[in-house]
């Protein structure tokens, strides 16, 4: 004999999601057991007194009122709506929501299907992750190629150099020991000048390679910060510089105390590499300005030159290893990272480059750090 089939009253109790019945104000009318069971509300604490939005979260209720209501007015139902519902005890449940409005002869009233949507929630977050994960190998991959990439033009650029710049004074010099092997006197003394200006050019190449390689693989220059005096460093190094370039006038201007912290040798290499700068490109026979200064916690080194101003595109791009200033014709060369290599100094020291270029100002490069910095390496 057949088992009784369940009345539809039990079927709306006992349904497996919550049913409701709503006022279109969403006051909930009607409502099963189980979705009072989810909630942990008692059926007289709803029907009547709560409507539908009042179990939302405070974006869930926005969202009913700008998306829902309007949207269901238009439609007449709505399918797969994700909302936040609140349980007695605060804590959130994901629900899906699906709505449909009718219009009886008691009136117009909204019916409403809930599921718990707890492993759809959990499969939307496990997706999310998977994605997170995914770009985060998507991204560590294009940085493994931008590296690859910025070795391969490292290891081009080396070779360059090492090709085309060590080149010329390795050639001067094996050429100028051959000669000295056939020359006596006078003749012979020249020789040996051209040799050992060859030999002190292939010398300061190879530093500035190994400046920067050390910069560009390594955690950037290394300095030894120690107490010291601006403006002595700034004297002795335009004291030597003097007797590199006799035919330019260097002049040496300070102000405020010379007492700040920072590498002695580093510093004298930054204002040799600019004062370089400025003896090549300005006009011959203008002098070249440095003027050291310190005033309170700040140290400024400025070199100044009168010449043909750099080109505005070229000043973004001044400080970047390989650029090199000089224009056609000119007999000005340098192994391009100079200025690099003085960009990467200020910074090691907790500073900043600035370079200023005019016809009428002339070009000035400006390198200002605190007087009290102490890398940390």
């Amino acid at each position: 004999m057949s088992q009784p089939l369940p009345e539809a009253a039990d079927l709306f109790e006992e349904a497996p999601c919550g049913l409701l019945v709503t006022a279109l104000d969403g006051t909930i009318l009607k409502v099963n057991a189980t979705f009072c069971g989810w909630v942990g509300f008692a059926r007289e604490e709803l029907v009547g007194l709560k409507r539908v939005q009042d179990l939302f979260t405070m974006g869930g209720r926005i969202f009913h009122q700008t998306h829902w209501a309007p949207a269901l007015q238009l439609q007449g139902s709505l399918a797969e709506v994700k909302f936040e519902v609140r349980h007695r005890d605060g804590q959130g449940i994901p629900m899906i929501l699906n709505a449909r409005r009718r219009n009886r002869e008691a009136g117009e009233f909204d019916e409403i299907a809930a599921f718990v949507a707890e492993d759809r929630n959990r499969y939307e977050r496990e997706l999310m992750s998977a994605r997170k994960k995914a770009d985060a190998l998507l991204q560590a991959e294009r940085d493994t190629q931008h590296l690859l990439r910025d070795r391969a033009l490292f290891a081009e650029q080396m070779v360059g150099i090492v090709s085309h710049d060590l080149r010329n004074p390795l050639s001067a010099i094996l050429m100028g020991i051959q000669l000295l092997g056939r020359t006596e006197g006078e003749r012979q003394v020249r020789v040996l000048g051209h040799v050992r200006n060859s030999a002190e050019r292939a010398q300061r190449l190879i530093e500035e390679l190994l400046d920067f390689t050390q910069s560009r693989i390594g955690k950037g220059l290394s300095v030894k910060p120690g107490a010291t005096d601006l403006h002595a460093i700034a004297a002795q190094a335009i004291d030597e510089l003097m007797l590199a370039y006799p035919a330019t006038r260097i002049v040496h201007l300070q102000s405020g105390p010379g007492a700040c912290i920072a590498d002695t040798d580093r510093l004298a290499q930054l204002i040799g590499n600019l004062v370089s700068n400025a003896v090549a490109y300005g006009h011959r026979g203008t002098p070249v300005t440095v003027r050291s200064q310190i005033e309170g916690p700040k140290a400024t080194v400025v070199v100044h030159n009168e010449g043909d101003p750099i080109p505005p595109d070229m000043l973004a791009t001044v400080f970047e290893p390989m650029v090199r200033g000089a224009t056609e014709g000119s007999s000005a060369r340098s192994v391009g990272l100079g200025l690099f290599i003085v960009n990467e100094i200020a910074k090691a020291h907790g500073g900043a480059m600035e370079v200023a270029s005019s016809s009428v100002g002339g070009t000035v490069f400006t390198l200002q750090f605190p007087t009290h910095h102490q890398r940390a390496d």
